[in-house]
């Protein structure tokens, strides 16, 4: 992993203020790549490449890490930033909302049971601490029920009191019984009761915070800011963040794929998407096609 941008996250920080948070993960050991001819050639020959890679640095004590850095957008810029910042198709121009940096993740020992540890673990972004929330992205509210319905699928309705997703403090909720129960449960699970059993305590979900919304609610697009469109954001990375080596290998991968596509129309639907992105850049990735195509 060489970096990850997540979500957008509320905040609410100690004195009561609600922001929103863009987490970033950082890779401290730098950043290489492959050609897709090195990447084909060890593809065939060690399918688990990458994953030796990481448990053989671990083993011999190289220990990867990744900086944890933060955006924070104070509430209110939200409403009217000049494009959507909840899009998570979009980045936060840095020159905006500086990182932050905040602390660092790095696994420092390998799985002892790749099934127990591994196979068995599951993560979900409602996974949430105390003085954090969902955003009001699409995407990440659909993910918010739909990761928890999964693991309910492939693990079991009790797959949080398998060891490896148990949280290391005293959880209280209405569940009970289901397939794989491990941990007692005394009645009454559920609220309100008259015999002192479990109760609805609304203070402890304040954290979650409101997100104002104009107009009524309902099922449709996101509205539109005045800088949202599809291709500015991916011009500025091709011509701005690539160098000419990332932009050959750009190039090079796209039309390796769009080669091996037999419609004439969808071949050129290709090209004039990465010429809305780039003119220069779809034009080589079409001179590219044509080439390989014509077995130049």
């Amino acid at each position: 992993m060489n970096g990850y941008s997540s979500h957008t996250y509320s905040w609410l920080n100690a004195s009561g203020a609600q922001f929103w948070v863009k987490y970033h993960f950082k890779c401290d050991q730098g950043v290489e790549t492959l050609t897709q001819a090195e990447a084909d050639e060890i593809a065939g020959r060690d399918a688990d490449f990458h994953q030796r890679d990481l448990y053989g640095a671990i083993e011999r004590g190289d220990l990867p890490s990744w900086t944890l850095k933060m955006q924070v957008m104070p509430f209110e810029d939200a409403r009217n930033y000049r494009f959507n910042p909840f899009d998570l198709t979009k980045v936060w121009p840095h020159s905006d909302y500086p990182l932050i940096e905040v602390g660092r993740m790095t696994l420092d020992r390998n799985v002892a049971d790749y099934h127990t540890e591994m196979e068995q673990a599951a993560f979900e972004p409602n996974n949430l601490v105390p003085g954090t929330g969902l955003s009001p992205d699409k995407m990440l509210l659909a993910r918010g029920f739909s990761y928890a319905d999964a693991h309910r699928a492939r693990l079991g309705v009790n797959y949080k009191q398998i060891p490896v997703n148990a949280p290391k403090v005293p959880v209280h909720s209405y569940s009970k019984d289901g397939a794989m129960r491990v941990q007692n449960v005394s009645d009454p699970v559920y609220a309100p009761n008259s015999v002192g059993g479990p109760k609805a305590d609304p203070v402890g979900a304040a954290y979650s915070g409101l997100h104002a919304v104009d107009g009524d609610m309902v099922r449709s697009a996101y509205s539109l800011h005045a800088e949202d469109d599809d291709y500015g954001q991916p011009h500025t990375l091709v011509t701005m963040v690539m160098d000419d080596a990332q932009r050959e290998r750009l190039v090079s991968n796209v039309a390796g794929a769009v080669s091996g596509v037999v419609s004439d129309d969808i071949r050129e639907r290709a090209y004039q998407y990465w010429k809305n992105i780039d003119k220069e850049i779809g034009e080589r990735i079409e001179a590219a096609v044509k080439a390989a195509r014509n077995g130049g």
